[in-house]
């Protein structure tokens, strides 16, 4: 008899009113007359037509297809993530999924399912959020501990109606580190009768020890094909005239969110509803956006390169209100579809695009080319980034569309660089040095292919790029930055360390080539002035590189042509790891050892160049 009396307390239908009085007063006046009947409240759209069952949800395929065969098998999660953007189902899943769980069918008898009658008592109640046993939270206004520990005491309760208790908690990446980690022991090993449906759209904010313990779902954005057919048979059901054109506007505008597109369609028919047909002038209007044929007229007119033109437009548009800024978006969206229908020209024959992107998007596209269209996307995302930082956004919009049209004649880098190259120009000789190629804002001169690599160890710069193969870092870092080669004569190396050489470095070369050779070397440390080291050999031919390209007269032509561009980088193919051309090849023949004096010579007690004895030592 307890639970009847429990779920009135839910109940929020307000008490009948009382019975009015039949006849004349008390004092004979006539009856009161009785009250006009009250309107039932309005529901918008989102609320009215939120889908009741798994069938009803668009756009999340792979979503419906997993949970219907989880009930059908009976392997159904104790624990749920869902994520995505806003307005995509997360809530609504949730609440299909308790109803799921709870369903008892008509006749009472019936198990959980995953197409709830939503007749029976328990659908009913979780349909009009009453529910005793379906729990709601939302984090974000219940981020501690407390409200956790909540939850947690209310799991260890039977439920008191329903098959099972189910904890929906929205936006639960707002819960703080520890409200998760109280939550985390009773996630991993609830209670039975427990399920937990958490929704959040900040995934990456939501612990890794919560979602390995969810079964987690992704719902997508909704797209503007499946959007336009749900919102044109919702105004079809509401009896509503809407043209087709307007559902497409409002289902670009809700951007994959089901929810957001719903309140613009409501907030449209009440705009327009008393005039006739919704017309996509006036979704237009109210969204407050430039009419898309003044962005395609924008574009053409910045294309030919015609400044005055173009001001004349933002004129108009700034007396109409338009934000210039949101211009400039509408500019970057037009040059990425362009881009889209260059790249796939199949787009302008499906229904992906709409009407004028079809049509007179395809014939600018046709006239344009890919890296005229990289180009107004880079410098579009470039000025919008200076409008939002400018003090008069007009004036830096308008900056930004006189840029435009007076790069509109300008060829690309790559262009250029062909017609520079041409028979018969000036600048097409073969660049000065032979292999090498500059890097001028993305533009490549072709070299020729690298020349195949010398035999081993034919150099110092083998030896030292031995040592980097076999991983001796440190050693490897002396070797290129602290040590100048005397003479390399193998299997003698004689070198010159630097001071911050360590000591045992000629100790440590030695053991390392006997090592990958299986030959003796010796090395010997001199005082002899020796090379500059590798890595100042490297800067050095670099810096030739850079002085030998930018005095090319191609180089001189491009830098010309592009007046603040720069060489960024000089790529020699031929060079090796170090940056330096290769070493020419040994002779063939004994190898160059040092010279021994005759036995009978006589040997002076110090060294013939005059250093100390203790300068020049050789370790094996």
């Amino acid at each position: 008899m307890a639970a009847p009396r429990m779920a009135s307390l839910f109940e929020t239908d307000p008490p009948p009113p009382p019975p009015l009085p039949s006849g004349p007063g008390l004092f004979g006046e006539d009856a009161p007359a009785a009250p006009a009947p009250q309107a039932p409240a309005y529901r918008v759209l989102a609320r009215k037509y939120r889908p009741a069952n798994f069938a009803d949800l668009i756009g999340q395929d792979a979503l419906v297809r997993t949970l219907r065969n989880a009930f059908a098998m009976n392997r159904i999660a104790h624990a749920f993530m869902l994520t995505g953007v806003r307005g995509v189902g997360k809530t609504t899943t949730a609440r299909i999924i308790a109803r799921a769980l709870n369903c008892i069918g008509p006749d009472g008898a019936g198990g959980p399912t995953a197409d709830p009658c939503g007749v029976c008592p328990n659908c009913t109640a979780i349909l009009a959020d009453r529910h005793p046993d379906v729990v709601e939270m939302d984090a974000a206004s219940n981020t501690g501990v407390d409200d956790v520990r909540e939850i947690i005491e209310a799991t260890r309760f039977r439920p008191l109606q329903a098959r099972a208790k189910v904890f929906v908690i929205d936006e639960v990446h707002m819960l703080s580190r520890n409200a998760f980690n109280a939550l985390l022991k009773t996630l991993e090993e609830p209670p039975p009768h427990v399920k937990f449906v958490f929704a959040t759209t900040e995934i990456r904010k939501v612990p890794v020890t919560v979602l390995s313990r969810c079964q987690r779902f992704d719902l997508r954005r909704v797209s503007v094909a499946e959007l336009s057919a749900h919102f044109a048979r919702i105004a079809a059901a509401e009896a509503v005239a809407v043209d087709p054109a307007a559902i497409d506007l409002i289902a670009r505008a809700a951007d994959g969110s089901v929810r957001d597109g719903l309140s613009l369609l409501d907030q449209a028919i009440a705009t327009g509803a008393e005039e006739g047909p919704i017309t996509a002038a006036a979704v237009i209007d109210m969204l407050g956006l430039a009419d898309r044929s003044v962005a395609f007229d924008l574009m053409e007119t910045l294309m030919a390169g015609r400044p005055a033109e173009a001001l004349a437009i933002t004129d108009r548009l700034h007396e109409c209100g338009a934000d210039l800024g949101m211009v400039l978006h509408d500019l970057l969206e037009l040059a990425h579809t362009l881009s889209r229908l260059k790249s796939v020209p199949a787009l302008k024959e499906g229904a992906e695009l709409p009407e004028a992107e079809r049509t007179r998007g395809a014939a600018l596209a046709q006239r344009l080319s890919i890296p005229v269209l990289g180009r107004v996307w880079q410098m579009l995302l470039k000025g919008v980034a200076e409008v939002e930082a400018a003090p008069d956004r007009r004036a830096a919009a308008e900056m930004v569309l006189i840029r435009l049209c007076h790069v509109s004649d300008l060829p690309p880098p790559g262009e250029l660089v062909r017609r520079l190259s041409a028979p018969g120009a000036d600048a097409a000789a073969t660049p000065a040095g032979g292999g090498a190629r500059a890097v001028v804002n993305g533009g490549l001169i072709a070299a020729p292919a690298p020349q195949p690599e010398g035999p081993r160890l034919a150099g110092y710069r083998d030896v030292v790029a031995l040592v980097g193969a076999r991983r001796e870092a440190m050693l490897h870092a002396h070797l290129l930055h602290s040590v100048h080669l005397v003479r390399f004569a193998p299997p003698v190396i004689e070198l010159r360390p630097e001071p911050e050489a360590p000591r045992d470095l000629a100790a440590r070369l030695a053991a390392l080539l006997a090592e990958a050779t299986g030959s003796r070397w010796t090395i010997a440390v001199s005082a002899a002035e020796g090379e500059p080291t590798l890595a100042a050999q490297g800067t050095a031919a670099d810096t030739a590189r850079r002085a030998a390209a930018a005095d090319h007269p191609l180089m001189r032509a491009i830098l010309d042509a592009f007046p603040g561009a720069r060489i960024q980088a000089v790529h020699d193919r031929t060079a090796d790891a170090y940056g330096l051309p290769p070493e020419p090849m040994p002779a063939l023949g004994e190898p160059d050892m040092p010279e021994f004096a005759p036995l009978d010579a006589e040997l002076d007690a110090e060294p013939a160049d005059g250093d100390p004895a203790d300068d020049d030592q050789e370790d094996s």
